[in-house]
């Protein structure tokens, strides 16, 4: 799968949260509300998830594999700073 298009919407920073992307795969599949999150040291992103019926959170979507995370992980990471530089932050 390719990334086709990713659109990053800033918010005002709070603890950790730092964005929300929306990833387009192959112009054909959508996934909203992945999160960028301050780590402190870094920024990681957060798949889409939901609380279950114990309290926990559990991701509604992820990658199945370790390379295409990181694929991921770094598309949406460089859109997010690129972003940042285009809001002049």
């Amino acid at each position: 799968m390719e990334v086709t298009d990713i659109k990053i919407r800033l918010v005002s920073p709070t603890d950790q949260l730092r964005a929300f992307a929306t990833v387009v795969f192959d112009s054909v599949l959508v996934v909203h509300n992945i999160k960028i999150v301050s780590t402190g040291d870094k920024l990681i992103i957060a798949m889409p998830s939901r609380q279950v019926h114990n309290g926990e959170y559990k991701d509604i979507v992820h990658p199945i594999t370790s390379d295409f995370r990181s694929q991921l992980s770094d598309k949406v990471l460089r859109a997010y700073m690129d972003e940042l530089a285009r809001e002049g932050r």
